[in-house]
């Protein structure tokens, strides 16, 4: 046969798997070739996390018009917020956990009963905060050093998206749901249509145009609520009256105390992972603020640069989280454990390029997000530093997420604790003032301990105490 006419086969199939991942219709991830199953997984999980994080760049792309008060409002709501973003990101480990085990082993039925009790621990949850929020706004922001005229520009933009946080937790926890199922395409398109919602409506209901109110700050957070609050209405449909995998009956809907305990259980581990991760971020922030101004300001524009970067390499560990959960509820560890590698190695492929490309192109992607000189050069430092521990991160992100999707969530916590709190920090430390390597041992620390995390949760995978985990 013609090389060209096989070339061309071989682009048809590529491009009709990744029709066939947007479209949902890539058949049961538990069969069929490897490779092909996590991409059909892990394109629509990439894509969905990319929606996620506009979110974000929307709203600050608009409301910086409304002055440097407005900005410091969505920063310290935003920090608030990530409290919300914790719990729903542990409950949707246990969640997407749950899920795929039941998938797996074929009882649907009970995979949404395991949603079901997840929504409702969520909106409980959702209930507490959002009451919180409502009457203790004022006071949350003075708390987070918020000035007189910041709280009267943000206090009403900061009631509305704590109160309404109900939809944030939901958004998360009916995707985890989706994803565990295999439903990743579905988790892809309602925040598609969120995004979209809120990117039309941002400038709208910030600056009245046409027949809407101008809101100002608040008007940010309408739009986001709005967005979100269809895209919820829009899961809950699809769970309700359309879903395949995955579909919730009348029955479903109740309190089952044993079921919503085993869910806790495994979602309050997950939190701890999720607060460890992020208090790791924290404590460095804090050890390089001790450089100045310049060093943080580089530090952030680096870090926003690499956290872009690894949305896709998140995609996969999803992907390989879901995999691993379905296979070991068919009964096949094998194909758990072999579906492991094949995403760590494409997301090694990813993250090694990316890395080869921050290397050579550092000062050209930093020069993009402004900053004085001073900043650039910390910025690019970091990016160059961190980036070397790519290649580590590919396996430890898969790995770390493999044990999740197994239920044994324990596992990376544990080994989180010891790679960026026990080793991280203090190396951190370590390098940047014992050793007077300054911000670059910072740097420097990350990277190592991105090496370290691959090489611990390799070793344990490979003992293979997960595959007994029970969900």
């Amino acid at each position: 046969m013609d090389v060209d006419v096989v070339d061309a086969e071989l682009t048809e199939t590529w491009w009709q798997t990744v029709r066939h991942a947007v479209a949902g219709t890539g058949g049961d991830p538990t069969k069929g070739p490897l490779t092909r199953a996590v991409v059909l997984l892990a394109i629509p999980m990439v894509l969905e996390m990319a929606m996620e994080s506009i979110f974000a760049v929307v709203d600050i792309f608009f409301v910086s018009r409304l002055g440097d008060e407005a900005i410091a409002g969505v920063a310290l709501t935003e920090s608030l917020v990530t409290i919300v973003y914790t719990a729903a990101m542990g409950l949707s480990i246990g969640a997407t956990a749950m899920v795929a085990r039941r998938i797996g082993e074929g009882d649907r039925d009970a995979a949404a009963r395991a949603t079901v009790q997840a929504v409702l621990f969520g909106s409980g949850l959702a209930a507490v905060f959002g009451v919180a929020g409502v009457v203790w706004a004022e006071e949350l922001l003075r708390l987070m050093g918020a000035g007189p005229a910041t709280i009267a520009t943000s206090l009403g933009y900061t009631r509305l998206l704590l109160g309404a946080n109900a939809v944030i937790v939901l958004l998360f926890l009916q995707n985890a749901a989706f994803r565990g199922a295999g439903d990743a395409a579905i988790a892809m398109r309602v925040l598609w249509l969120a995004n979209g919602i809120n990117i039309v409506l941002d400038p709208c209901l910030i600056f009245g145009l046409g027949p809407f109110p101008e809101l100002g700050l608040t008007g940010a957070a309408a739009a986001t609520t709005i967005g979100r609050g269809t895209a919820v209405l829009v899961q809950l449909w699809t769970l309700l009256r359309v879903g395949d995998r995955l579909r919730v009956r009348l029955r479903h809907v109740r309190v089952e105390p044993a079921l919503m305990v085993r869910l806790v259980r495994l979602s309050a581990t997950g939190t701890l992972q999720i607060f460890i991760g992020m208090a790791s971020w924290i404590g460095l922030i804090r050890i390089i603020a001790g450089f100045g101004s310049e060093a943080l300001a580089g530090y952030a524009i680096a870090l926003r640069v690499v956290l872009f970067a690894l949305l896709p390499a998140w995609g996969l560990s999803n992907a390989a989280s879901t995999m691993v959960g379905q296979a070991l509820g068919a009964g096949d560890a094998e194909r758990a454990e072999a579906s492991v590698w094949v995403a760590a190695k494409m997301d090694l492929a990813f993250l090694g390029s990316v890395g080869v490309l921050f290397l050579a192109f550092a000062p050209g992607i930093v020069s993009l997000f402004g900053g004085t000189e001073a900043a650039r050069v910390y910025a690019v430092d970091c990016l160059r530093i961190v980036a070397a521990g790519f290649p580590f991160y590919a396996y430890g992100m898969v790995v770390t997420a493999a044990f999740n999707g197994a239920g044994a969530v324990w596992t990376p916590t544990v080994i989180n604790l010891f790679c960026f709190w026990l080793f991280e920090l203090p190396l951190a430390w370590g390098l940047a003032y014992l050793l007077e390597w300054g911000p670059n041992g910072v740097f420097s620390a990350m990277a190592l301990a991105y090496a370290s995390l691959a090489v611990v949760s390799a070793a344990i995978f490979r003992l293979g105490r997960w595959k007994t985990a029970s969900v």
